[in-house]
């Protein structure tokens, strides 16, 4: 078998793909276990200081995916070139990207230092309102670390060396912030006990080191120079870069924004139930986001595969790699999922000693195990288009799907507003009902479309 006939073998594909994914997961898995270190440890510091977690951690994520979400105009771009062999000009996208993402973290700052739209949503009670101002402010500290790391992590995906990215998100999940978080919340050596706003400077130390790291080595490492990442003379923006990147990244961001903040408004609004119902939904969103690292990573390395044969040329191999990676994704995902809803019990164990959290939180899990096949097929179909550089449809698909029939059926459900819904489906398991219905309709919708631009794509061709 000839080498362009094995890169066409979907069996070939699938291992290409598990082996550029499997990195990207942990690396991705240890950017989560960072929120979920926060929430084991602020949650037996105490049941205030886990509701503020809750639902300042809502609006950071919000914030931080949606403006990283348009640094992934990166990834796509960087792999076409990289498929193409365009070495010289990789390093030029990548100084731009750093502009692009200094530009962001002003915006994505003063979102988080002025956070008042957001909170007043969730009409929390004074107690939780300071905290949540304080870990907020806290964090727009660390937020352009991690958007100018996002660069890098994309360079590396995009040129298939994610385990560089891995190895330094381990690194500093275990070296700074497991300690750092255990010192700062619980006090310890002369410092006082922070509770929640110690774990967000925990995390500012942790993201400053992994981008300084990571910076080095790009500027100074052999594997980097023939993608001329460090320039002789200083690199104004360009601005017709800049809107190249803005004109994917921020329908790009957009689907991530509409993608999270379904999440997102859920808490605040599950935030009127009660601190006890709040905590149950975050221990719930929390380990299910954890799981979505999983589908999510092999629809990245997926997607920069298919952009890599796009730039190649070869549109028939990179529909094959898509289909790959979608296939993989979905066994993977409702693999771990059945096995997360058979051991939920301990996992709640893990999270919290409160009875009244944990019998709130059990019988969200049999959602988390219910969307995993359509959760993994979105995301895949997903991240298949962005490699194509189509991500326009796709956003408004996730605005429909996900804010209108995820969250307004969840908020009609949650709060019996047309007053027949069961009694177990109210509260927050509304919401988690509304929400895995949305991923079913737009998953569809997803494949569909991306079956279609496939298919023009290899005509025009």
């Amino acid at each position: 078998m000839s080498t362009r006939e094995s890169a066409r073998d979907p069996a070939s594909f699938t291992a290409r793909v598990a082996s550029l994914a499997w990195p990207i997961v942990v690396a991705q898995l240890a950017v989560i276990m960072n929120g979920v270190v926060d929430t084991m440890m602020t949650a037996r510091y105490g049941a205030i200081d886990l509701a503020a977690l809750g639902l300042g951690a809502s609006v950071y994520i919000s914030v931080f995916v949606g403006l990283s979400g348009v640094m992934q105009a990166l990834s796509p771009t960087i792999g076409q070139l990289y498929g193409a062999k365009k070495f010289e000009a990789i390093g030029h996208q990548v100084r731009q990207g750093v502009w692009l993402a200094l530009f962001l973290s002003v915006v994505g700052s003063a979102l988080l230092l002025f956070p008042d739209p957001l909170l007043s949503i969730a009409q929390a009670p004074p107690q939780l309102d300071s905290k949540v101002r304080e870990y907020l402010a806290l964090l727009s500290l660390a937020l352009p670390a991690t958007l100018c790391f996002r660069v890098f992590a994309a360079l590396n995906t995009a040129v298939s060396r994610p385990r560089i990215v891995m190895t330094i998100q381990v690194g500093t999940l275990v070296l700074l912030k497991l300690p750092l978080n255990a010192l700062l919340i619980f006090g310890g050596f002369g410092l006082p006990a922070l509770g929640t706003p110690g774990a967000a400077i925990a995390t500012c130390i942790a993201a400053w080191t992994a981008l300084l790291i990571g910076w080095q080595l790009a500027a100074r490492g052999d594997a980097y120079r023939q993608f001329h990442v460090q320039s002789q003379h200083f690199e104004k923006p360009a601005w017709h870069t800049q809107l190249s990147l803005l004109k994917l990244g921020l329908p790009m961001g957009m689907s991530y924004l509409i993608e999270v903040t379904s999440f997102t408004f859920m808490a605040l609004f599950i935030a009127r139930m009660g601190s006890e119902t709040l905590a149950a939904h975050q221990i719930a969103g929390n380990f299910g986001t954890v799981l979505y690292m999983l589908p999510l990573s092999i629809a990245s390395a997926t997607g920069v595969l298919v952009a890599q044969e796009i730039g190649a040329g070869r549109l028939a191999a990179a529909r094959h790699a898509g289909d790959a990676g979608i296939r993989l994704g979905i066994i993977v995902a409702v693999s771990i999922g059945l096995l997360v809803y058979l051991t939920r019990s301990q996992i709640v164990a893990l999270y919290t000693p409160d009875p009244q959290v944990a019998a709130i939180a059990l019988p969200l899990f049999l959602f988390i195990a219910f969307y995993q096949f359509f959760d993994a097929t979105q995301i895949g179909a997903a991240f298949v288009l962005r490699a194509y550089k189509v991500a326009t449809i796709p956003t408004l698909m996730y605005a429909i799907g996900l804010w209108g029939v995820g969250l307004g059926g969840g908020y009609l459900l949650g709060f019996d507003l047309l007053g027949n819904t069961p009694e177990g489906l109210r509260g927050a398991a509304g919401f988690w009902l509304g929400n895995s219905v949305s991923l079913c309709l737009v998953s569809a919708a997803l494949f569909w479309y991306l079956r279609r631009v496939q298919h023009i794509r290899e005509i025009e061709a």
